[in-house]
């Protein structure tokens, strides 16, 4: 796996449009360098960033399957 790959190539690689991926970068939301002639862009940000949103999806599906706890007031008569 390179390092670094171009704005063509981090667009298929987010499933993106170049013109959206250049956006980012340009609006410093995605980190990349300047090589002269192109800008290069760091592809272990994105890798760092897949894992964590699986992490946070995996949490947060694992909250939803608790079982929600019972009220003791809801059988509460007084």
């Amino acid at each position: 796996m390179d390092m670094y790959i171009t704005i063509p190539e981090a667009a298929e690689y987010l499933s993106m449009s170049e013109s959206t991926v250049s956006a980012l970068v340009l609006q410093g939301k995605i980190n990349a360098i300047h090589d002269g002639k192109q800008y290069l862009v760091n592809k272990q940000q994105f890798t760092t960033h897949f894992e964590q949103v699986e992490k946070y999806r995996k949490m947060i599906e694992e909250y939803l399957q608790e079982p929600i706890p019972e009220d003791p007031d809801v059988n509460d008569e007084d």
